[in-house]
């Protein structure tokens, strides 16, 4: 079975796409289709009458909630668009706290009762409400709430959020969805959801930074948002194949899997020709992603062999969240067209690079300004030092609490392993600004900055001249990339980068938002201490902040090679924590300096909220290593046990014949008794994992034990497992091995 999935792989045909084209027969430009399967704005003034449409964006603004007449009238006219298109249900999209999306299907179908002159009949009718677009009425108690929904308690709401536009989602067999994104919230109005905190982070932030952008002089801005662009990285594997691993089909990861002699080590995938089959599917997916107004902008092979990543243009981080979401599924849907399989575990295959999700951060106002663009001369861009300081601020401060935003059973793979920031979150500022920062601090002049002597430098160091005729001269941006960093400033923005490849960034992005409202409203509260009776604050005032709130929060700045171990003493030293453990990272969300910001001072949870959140990512950590560890049983007792006992069995009759024709038999003996040894190592490990499993399944225990135990025990319990089972797999005979190797999931596409 799985060399004639192997073999299978190699003959199929791959799919051809046809890309949208013009009356004329030529390809569509990309803004030509970009974003046809969404309701705009301009859709929306295209069809309703010109007083609701001014009404409806009044309303988006925050000048009063969406009434009535307002949402049947969008109601009508999205459904008419919608039905234009092939749509026949509609369903509220929102984001529970699994990591996944949500969706229940209703279709457009309605019935009345009419009096005719041969009495009463029923006639079918296509209707759409507004109450219909503003909310629906999920199970809350069948989706995680940590205790907050139960059976007798189920009513929950999902409520429109009218900044997300609708879009039309194209099925198989030419079914059509019109796709409302909705928030989540309980029959108490609790947030049951990633995506209302995300909301509601923001408009911390922008409180925020309205009030620190007045103080400095910039009255004008009214509002600030945070941007977000993430950078997707996945693995595309061959279906069959994948069919045949259960470990891959029910955990996302392999569980046991000898690493080949042939891996990621020759360099040469990175940014390597893209495979033809996974070049037509990637294509399929961004096409449906244009349609969908998702942004992509980037593709390429990543690190690992079968490795892949896209990424897109930044957006406002709300919309953002959503387009990954989507290109997620997406990118899933599509694969299966080309008989491939998507995975986003972070860390799906033993011994090569795992995935992450790279979160390009930034806050922007409604005028249009990136403040975090450091501009040429960011030692006197007063309002971006300002903003660099105070989010420095926040990272330092509530450093344990970030990292709880990205802990999971699936990151702790991959996090601390030499290909991923490790568990201790430092801010990497580059040279210049970091220069910038002490100069300042100092009451000095910024030094100098040297380049290789194969470059020459131009005005304030910025222009790069390679000294060959025929090339151009470039840009140099302010900072390096150091990308062994969990927080980095790469030129105009943060990128966070340990963030997992499978989560949905609003948890990690939330919190990020929460800390640093908290301390923008910090630096507001110096800045109006420093200013006295001015109107606004001076250079002086600005300057003084800067460096006291410098002086405080410099311990978090790190240059360096954070893989090191010289670096995990040196942050000891200063006090910032090295959290290496999903299980450890979450009792941070019980500590009342990291609550106070996330509850009182940002206002983004409630303290019920917030205790329910622990809960639930407590609950889902035991449940994915309850899972794995079922897996690996199934694996070991059901695959790796029944193939290996077959082969020594062979080996057993291969002596026994070799020494009754008088032949010396020795090296045969040798390779079973090697086998022996890796079988009665195995056999009480087997049995040390079916207690595991009863422990983990006893619904009695305490949650932080069970955590804890899963962490500690359970999991350094597979790992040992899996080494006998990987040394087995490479000594068994291949043609009785159950599963299919790495050497033929990573390379199916070569």
């Amino acid at each position: 079975m799985r060399a004639e999935s192997a073999v299978a792989q190699l003959d199929k045909p791959v799919r051809s796409t046809e890309f949208p084209q013009t009356s004329k027969g030529l390809p569509e430009s990309l803004a030509a289709f970009y974003g046809q399967n969404v309701f705009t704005l301009k859709k929306m003034q295209e069809t309703l009458p010109k007083p609701i449409y001014q009404r409806f964006l009044q309303q988006t603004k925050g000048r009063g909630t969406i009434d009535k007449p307002t949402a049947d009238a969008i109601a009508h006219a999205v459904r008419i668009w919608a039905q234009e298109r092939g749509a026949t249900h509609f369903t509220h999209w929102f984001q529970p706290q699994t990591d996944l999306t949500a969706e229940k299907h209703d279709s457009f179908l309605s019935l009345k009762s009419v009096v005719t002159a041969n009495g009463e009949e029923v006639l079918p009718f296509d209707g759409f409400s507004g109450g219909q677009l503003l909310q629906s009425e999920p199970d809350a108690s069948s989706f995680p709430s940590g205790g907050r929904r139960t059976t007798f308690e189920a009513r929950g709401y999902t409520i429109w959020d009218p900044m997300s536009p609708m879009f039309l989602e194209e099925g198989p067999h030419g079914t059509t969805v019109l796709y409302i994104p909705c928030v989540f919230i309980s029959y108490y109005g609790e947030a049951l959801d990633e995506k209302t905190i995300l909301l509601r982070s923001n408009e911390a932030v922008s409180r925020a930074t309205v009030r620190v952008l007045h103080l400095i002089g910039e009255t004008d801005v009214k509002k600030a948002y945070t941007t977000l662009g993430t950078e997707q990285e996945y693995f595309l594997v061959d279906r069959a194949l994948y069919a045949l691993r259960p470990d891959l089909k029910l955990t996302g990861r392999t569980l046991i899997g000898s690493v080949p002699p042939k891996h990621q080590q020759l360099e040469d995938h990175y940014f390597g020709r893209i495979p033809g089959k996974v070049l037509a599917c990637v294509s399929e997916a961004e096409l449906e992603c244009w349609k969908l107004g998702v942004p992509l902008k980037t593709r390429h092979n990543e690190v690992a062999p079968s490795q892949f990543e896209v990424a897109p243009i930044f957006e406002e981080s709300s919309q953002a969240v959503d387009h990954n979401l989507l290109t997620m599924m997406t990118l899933s849907r599509i694969a299966h067209r080309y008989s491939l399989q998507a995975l986003f575990h972070e860390k799906p295959f033993k011994g090569v690079n795992g995935s992450g999700k790279h979160c390009n951060w930034a806050i922007a106002t409604d005028l249009g300004d990136n403040l975090l663009d450091p501009t040429v001369r960011p030692e006197t861009n007063y309002r971006f030092l300002l903003f660099l300081v105070g989010i420095l601020r926040g990272v330092h401060l509530h450093a344990g609490v970030l990292r709880a935003g990205i802990a999971s059973a699936s990151n702790d793979m991959r996090l601390g392993a030499n290909e991923a920031p490790p568990g201790i979150i430092s801010a990497f500022l580059g040279e210049q600004l970091s220069e910038v920062l002490a100069a300042i601090y100092e009451g000095r002049d910024i030094k100098s900055f040297s380049v290789p002597s194969v470059q020459s430098v131009k005005v304030g160091g910025t222009v790069l001249d390679l000294k060959i005729s025929t090339l151009p001269t470039v840009p140099r941006d302010l900072t390096d990339r150091n990308r062994t960093s969990p927080f980095a400033f790469t030129g105009n923005k943060f990128e966070f980068r340990a963030v997992g490849s499978h989560q949905n960034p609003s948890w990690p992005v939330t919190i990020l938002n929460a800390i640093v409202s908290s301390a923008l409203n910090d630096v507001a509260d110096m800045l109006e201490k420093q200013k006295g009776s001015k109107a606004t604050a001076s250079v002086e005032d600005i300057l003084t902040v800067v460096k006291a709130l410098y002086k405080e929060h410099k311990a978090i700045i790190f240059e360096g090679d954070n893989y090191s171990a010289e670096w995990a003493a040196e942050a000891e030293k200063r006090g910032l924590p090295n959290i290496k453990k999903a299980v450890e990272a979450f009792q941070q969300l019980k500590d009342e300096s990291h609550i106070k910001v996330l509850t009182k001072e940002s206002g983004v949870f409630t303290a019920d909220e917030l205790t329910s959140r622990y809960h639930i990512l407590l609950e889902k950590y035991i449940k994915d290593i309850h899972i794995e560890a079922g897996t690996l049983k199934l694996m070991i007792t059901q695959g790796v046990l029944p193939a290996s006992y077959e082969y020594r069995l062979a080996l057993a009759t291969t002596v026994k014949a070799v020494k009754d024709a008088g032949g010396d038999p020795s090296v045969e003996k040798a390779a079973l008794d090697t086998i022996g040894e890796h079988l009665t190592k195995l056999q009480p490990l087997v049995k040390k994992l079916d207690e595991a499993l009863a422990h983990l399944g006893d619904k009695h225990g305490d949650e932080e034990d069970h955590s804890k135990y899963a962490a500690y025990t359970v999991v350094p319990l597979m790992d040992e497992i899996r080494e006998s089972a990987d040394a087995l797999e490479e000594l068994v005979a291949d043609k009785y091995w159950p599963y299919p190797k790495y050497h033929e999931i990573l390379f199916g596409h070569a």
